[in-house]
């Protein structure tokens, strides 16, 4: 049942999986284009939490009909069904206030940091920041995904410093604004969600990074081009199906940094797909039931 009273905001919760929940987050937060909130794993569940500002009190089922279908295909592509949802209406006030409580600056990976605009943080010397407000994006990069595909793109940033980057899937635009503060000079985000594109316009912008990275929602296929780094933090099975597109746009000593990849046997079928189209694996990084691939296509 939705709570009778009046309210700028639905939020809406499930319990997911473990292993669901970084496409889980990544979907809600893409569908309401705002934060998404994510509870402690225990056994083996947590609950996620996404939140809708409504227009007027009979968009609330509008909203309902537009998240169920697309919950139930994503948990569909892992065999399981769909939770029940639970929904209630919150203040705009209580929203707000929540949000400001639990999201501080914290570092993603060594280095970088990343911090809310109501927070002020002083950089120390050697850390790079990226500002991102949870009430116009999706995620803060708290994932495992995205802190192993950081990591692995430090580290091969400090080895040669790439003069393009692509980010495929770029959600937030947390991976191109780490590259180019890494050193790229410049990266061409994508993705295939016009609300993403917007997020991680407005991100970029707040960040001053405009003139270095180029957003848009062009289809891999389309983009032109060739990238020394290509990086792409998306499910198992999307991945396997743009192998080919990655491995034609990638220069002939260029690396890939792949992520949102379970450990075992989607991450051996990632480095076979891969090795097929040239690629050799180099590194690899591991946290929890999560696991993310650095290849390259020239001698290690």
């Amino acid at each position: 049942m939705i709570a009778e009273t009046a309210s700028q905001w639905l939020k809406i919760t499930l319990s997911c999986p473990e292993t669901t929940l970084e496409a889980v987050t990544d979907l809600l937060g893409v569908l309401s284009g705002s934060a998404v909130e994510q509870s402690p794993v225990k056994n083996g569940l947590s609950s996620v939490s996404s939140f809708f500002q409504l227009a007027n009190d009979a968009e609330r089922e509008t909203v309902i009909r537009r998240v169920e279908p697309e919950l139930a295909s994503l948990f569909a592509a892992y065999n399981l069904p769909a939770p029940p949802l639970e929904c209630a209406l919150l203040a705009d006030e209580d929203w707000a206030t929540s949000w400001q409580q639990f999201f501080t600056p914290f570092a993603i990976v060594p280095g970088l940091i990343i911090t809310p605009s109501w927070e002020h943080y002083a950089a120390q010397p050697g850390e790079r920041v990226i500002e991102i407000d949870p009430g116009m994006a999706f995620g803060t990069g708290q994932h495992a995904s995205t802190k192993l595909a950081l990591g692995l793109m430090r580290n091969r940033l400090q080895h040669s410093l790439p003069e393009r980057m692509l980010d495929v899937g770029t959600g937030t635009g947390i991976l191109a604004m780490a590259a180019v503060l890494f050193g790229a000079q410049q990266a061409v985000a994508i993705d295939n969600d016009l609300e993403a594109v917007a997020v991680a316009v407005e991100n970029i912008a707040k960040n001053g990074l405009a003139e270095r990275i180029a957003v848009s929602a062009t289809d891999l296929s389309a983009v032109s081009g060739s990238f020394d780094l290509i990086c792409a933090n998306i499910l198992h099975d999307v991945l396997i199906d743009m192998a080919p597109a990655i491995a034609r746009r990638l220069t002939a000593q260029g690396s890939v940094v792949l992520a949102g990849i379970l450990r075992g046997e989607q991450e051996e079928n990632i480095v076979r797909v891969y090795g097929s189209h040239g690629l050799s694996l180099l590194q690899t990084a591991y946290e929890d039931e999560w696991v993310s691939l650095l290849l390259t296509a020239g001698q290690h």
